[in-house]
C-alpha cells in the first residue's frame, strides 16, 4: 500500500470553518454496504435500531493554545518576545510537554507569562518539544487556563481564522467529562441532548470510554509505504463496565458502533487479543486495510484529510474501493469536510432493516 492510494482531490471550499447549527442539522452520508444515501444527522433514529450500542468518547478538550511573552535582560536592555504554546501531554509530576513557537526564543529556566495569574517555566527541551512547569496546579490551574487559553483548533481551521469564544462551545461534545484532550472527537460534535434522548427512547444504548486525543492526530504521513508509518501515542481507558455493556450488546445480537475514530481505535486496542478487555494506558494502534476488527460493527465519523491515517482506518473498515466511491460522492455532493464538517455512517454490510426513503446514488 502506497500513500498515493489514499489521495483524492478536495476543493478548499469544502473545508468547514464553523459547524452546522444546530448540531444535528449537519448532513449525514450513509454508506451501507455498496449503497450510498444522503441524509441528515437528526435522521440517525431511522438508521439505528433497538439494541444497537454507540460507543462515545467522553474526553474533554482543554483550551490548550496559549499566547504569552518571555522577558529577558540583554546588553541592550530589557527585551521581550511573543511566544505561542500548544499544550500536549501532562506528566505525572504536573509538568506539560508543549509545542512552543519560536522555541529558540526561550531558554531552560526562563519564564513565559500568559496572564496575571498564569505563567510557566521552561524546564527542558527534547525532540522539538518543550517541557513546562506552571505556577499553578489543580483547580487553580484549570481556572487560569480557562481564562487565558483558546481552543486548539486544527491547523486547517486555525490557518483561516483564530479561535474565539464560540469555539469553546462548538469544539466540545455535550457529554465531555474527563479533561485532557487537545483535539476534539469530532464526529461526536454532531449530537445534542434531544438526539441522545430520541436514540435512548428507541432502545439504543450508550457506552462511554475515554481517549485523550493528542495533537499528533493532525500529523501527516511522511512515508510512501504506509505500513512503515509510526503512529503517535494517546492515553485511553476502557472500564470494566464498558466491557460488560459491549459484550452484552454483542450477545444479544446488537451492533457496536463507535462514534468517531478515537472511540474505535480505543476499543480495538482493548481487543487486540481477540477478546475485549478493560484497558488503561497508551495506545499507538495503526489501523489500515488488512486490519481484523474484533468489536466494531459500524462507524460514525467525519470526512478526513487526503493521505491521512484516518482515511486509512475507514478504508480498513469498508474497503479501499468502496471508500473511494464514498469520498467521490461526498466531494461531488459538496459535503463539508474535517473537524467542523458533515458526518458519515459507515456500515460494512447491508443492514437487515429497511432504509428510510432518501435520495439514492
Amino acid at each position: 500500500m502506497k500513500l498515493s492510494d489514499f489521495d483524492f482531490d478536495l476543493p478548499e471550499t469544502l473545508i468547514a470553518t464553523r459547524p452546522a447549527q444546530p448540531r444535528t442539522s449537519a448532513r449525514l452520508l450513509v454508506a451501507e454496504g455498496d449503497v450510498i444515501t444522503d441524509a441528515v444527522v437528526r435522521d440517525l433514529t431511522e438508521w439505528l435500531r433497538p439494541g444497537d450500542r454507540l460507543v462515545l468518547n467522553d474526553t474533554r478538550v482543554i483550551p490548550a493554545r496559549l499566547s504569552g511573552r518571555r522577558h529577558r535582560d540583554s546588553a541592550q536592555g530589557p527585551v521581550s518576545a511573543k511566544i505561542e504554546v500548544t499544550l500536549l501531554d501532562p506528566a505525572a509530576d504536573g509538568s506539560w510537554s508543549a509545542l512552543i513557537k519560536p522555541l529558540k526564543k526561550v531558554k531552560p529556566g526562563e519564564t513565559i507569562v500568559f496572564s496575571d495569574d498564569l505563567s510557566a517555566e521552561l524546564t527542558g527541551v527534547e525532540d522539538g518539544q518543550g517541557r513546562l512547569r506552571f505556577n499553578l496546579s489543580g483547580d487553580d490551574f484549570d481556572a487560569a487556563l480557562a481564562q487565558a487559553g483558546a481552543m486548539p483548533l486544527p491547523p486547517y481551521i486555525a490557518a483561516k481564522r483564530p479561535a474565539d469564544e464560540q469555539d469553546k462551545t462548538d469544539y466540545q461534545t455535550v457529554w465531555a467529562k474527563n479533561a485532557g484532550a487537545v483535539a476534539a472527537p469530532t464526529a461526536s460534535l454532531h449530537f445534542d441532548d434531544n438526539l441522545l434522548q430520541a436514540l435512548q427512547d428507541m432502545g439504543v444504548g450508550f457506552t462511554y470510554v475515554t481517549l485523550h486525543v493528542g495533537a499528533g492526530t493532525f500529523l501527516p504521513v511522511k512515508v510512501d509505504d504506509v505500513t512503515t508509518h509510526k503512529m503517535h501515542s494517546e492515553w485511553g481507558r476502557v472500564s470494566e463496565q464498558a466491557v460488560a455493556e459491549i459484550e452484552a450488546t454483542k450477545a444479544a445480537g446488537g451492533r457496536v458502533i463507535p462514534v468517531g475514530t478515537t472511540a474505535l481505535r480505543l476499543i480495538e486496542s482493548a481487543a487486540q487479543t481477540g477478546k475485549l478487555k478493560p484497558w488503561d494506558g497508551d495506545t499507538d494502534i495503526f489501523i489500515y486495510p488488512g486490519f481484523e476488527f474484533h468489536v466494531t460493527d459500524a462507524l460514525m465519523t467525519n470526512f478526513h484529510l487526503p493521505k491521512s491515517t484516518l482515511l486509512m482506518l475507514v478504508s480498513a473498515l469498508m474497503g479501499q474501493e468502496r471508500m473511494a466511491r464514498v469520498y467521490k460522492h461526498a466531494v461531488k455532493s459538496e459535503y463539508r469536510f474535517f473537524s467542523y464538517g458533515d458526518a458519515s455512517l459507515l456500515i460494512p454490510t447491508k443492514a437487515k432493516t429497511p432504509n428510510p426513503t432518501r435520495q439514492m446514488s
